[in-house]
């Protein structure tokens, strides 16, 4: 691991006060909003619809939120009288409704417990995502070591030219590929020996394209070539000149999958030649702790972890939007807690992990009533028009609404899987990989403009099994928990969970969806 540069987090802190100075004259009114998105992105925060008050993203390296970091962000949101909190697709705990003196404040503290918001938004390598529960559950190996080097190493190219609009590296742990990553921009898949397959020039959103298999069995010490390679072959094929363009995934139509294929691999032979960027020694060292207290009984939030008497326990909060004094009381609860630690999912919910059965006994009636009890439960919707600059419809206002519905209306909890819900094409309530996914719109009925979701269905995001959803139609916001209602009550009648059902009627989401449909 020596490859890797120990960071320098003072220099992050020198450039909050540039930051600062831009944002007073965007709240003055000297600065478009425009103008400001572009700047403020780099600094891992936005001007929120409205233009008064501000988010800011607080990158969480692999989805680990150790306790040190949940403190932090509890102290924070205490501090600030912060009244939103939201777990997002991509592993970040952002912060809503700040004014600039809190935006400031948060994002310099946060260098101090290795919390970096610079770059987090904007044209620049992301959060760096990995499963979850990798570690914990049965897999081919734990990923987090590899996850955490290659967000330590991408660091140093935040402020570097000629690079993707976003660059997205995720980590996947088994076939689940929760973290998405044979379709991020580029995804290390691990496999039974030992190895990585190496996904490319994958993502979701507008042309959304599933990643170029570019290495198979790569050496897991060899993460890194495959990062700057990555880099390389973007400089070189990319368009960064069109913002529209500047994302990895366009560079399968103008190379093709074979080219783009042949000029990865060149690039990453070059680096081998030139430059020593192999990591040793990150393997995980097993954590050391004994069980404690008698069994649980396991349940959709508890859970047994993999060959241990240890247990973890599933906290996926209605729209990823944690009660900020649930996390207040999760950071006083696990500190001195050996090990336990909370991973964010990519579905913006989080696991709390490496409890004993004693410990999860403390922890559960903290979070229970939050928590999410079925799949429907834990449907996903992005931060919503009402927040979000450039969202057209409010993705949590729909999701709040369609989980009333279904709970009133005596759902069965298996008749409804998880559904993704994104305000825009942007997707990043991640609506092309669902079961169910809709993405907002708008549509003149009778020369009046009706606001809309578009209808996905059928998408899969396990590995080997991927596929886009399929696009049905549009339908009324409005009319959307009563189409959910309605078809879990098909469901029901029929006897049968969701995914049996769904096998048995491939069209059978059509049908239910039919009278609904504009």
């Amino acid at each position: 691991m020596s490859v890797l540069k120990p960071v320098d987090y003072s220099e992050f802190k020198r450039v909050i006060p540039e930051f600062r100075a831009k944002a007073e004259e965007f709240f003055d009114g000297k600065m478009n909003i425009k103008d400001y998105k572009g700047f403020s992105g780099k600094y891992g925060s936005y001007a929120q619809r409205g233009g008064k008050k501000s988010m800011l993203r607080l990158r969480m390296n692999a989805g680990r939120v150790t306790p040190e970091k949940l403190r932090f962000t509890a102290d924070m949101i205490r501090k600030h009288n912060v009244d939103l909190a939201h777990f997002t697709t991509c592993q970040t705990i952002q912060l809503h409704n700040l004014d600039l003196d809190a935006v400031c404040d948060i994002m310099d503290k946060a260098l101090d417990v290795g919390i970096v918001c610079y770059g987090g938004g904007g044209d620049y390598p992301r959060n760096v995502m990995a499963s979850p529960l990798s570690g914990t559950e049965e897999e081919y190996f734990d990923v987090m070591p590899y996850a955490e080097a290659a967000a330590q190493f991408l660091l140093d190219f935040i402020d570097q030219d000629k690079m993707p609009r976003k660059l997205k590296v995720a980590f996947s742990n088994n076939k689940k590929n929760s973290s998405h990553a044979t379709f991020r921009d580029l995804g290390f898949v691990a496999n039974e020996n030992g190895t990585f397959d190496v996904y490319a020039a994958g993502g979701l959103g507008n042309n959304p394209k599933f990643g170029v298999l570019v290495k198979v069995d790569i050496d897991k010490n060899d993460i890194l070539y495959c990062i700057e390679a990555m880099i390389r072959v973007f400089r070189e094929h990319g368009n960064y000149e069109n913002r529209t363009k500047a994302r990895t995934r366009y560079m399968q139509e103008t190379l093709g999958a074979d080219k783009f294929r042949e000029e990865f691999n060149r690039q990453f032979d070059e680096l081998k030649q030139e430059k020593d960027l192999s990591l040793e020694g990150l393997d995980a060292s097993p954590l050391e702790k004994e069980g404690a207290g008698e069994p649980l009984e396991e349940s959709f939030i508890v859970h047994k972890q993999y060959n241990s008497d240890l247990y973890t326990l599933a906290f996926h909060p209605r729209g990823g939007a944690p009660k900020p004094e649930t996390l207040e009381k999760l950071a006083d609860a696990i500190e001195g807690m050996k090990g336990v630690e909370l991973r964010l999912s990519p579905d913006e919910g989080s696991y709390i992990i490496n409890l004993t059965a004693d410990e999860a006994r403390t922890i559960l009636p903290i979070i229970e009533d939050e928590a999410a009890k079925n799949e429907f439960e834990t449907s996903i919707g992005c931060i919503g028009a009402s927040i979000c600059q450039v969202g057209l419809r409010d993705s949590q206002s729909l999701l709040k609404r369609s989980l009333d519905a279904v709970k009133e209306a005596g759902i069965a909890d298996n008749a409804l899987p998880q559904i993704h819900i994104s305000g825009c094409p942007s997707s990043c309530g991640t609506h092309q990989v669902g079961s169910i996914g809709f993405r907002g719109g708008l549509k003149v009925v009778d020369k009046k403009p009706v606001p809309t979701f578009i209808l996905f269905v059928n998408g899969n995001d396990v590995q080997g099994e991927e596929r886009m959803g399929r696009e049905v139609g549009m339908i009324a916001d409005e009319k959307i928990p009563e189409f959910l209602v309605a078809l879990g009550q098909t469901v029901m009648e029929s006897g049968k969970d969701f995914d049996t059902w769904m096998a048995e009627n491939p069209e059978g989401i059509d049908a239910a969806a039919g009278s609904f449909l504009l």
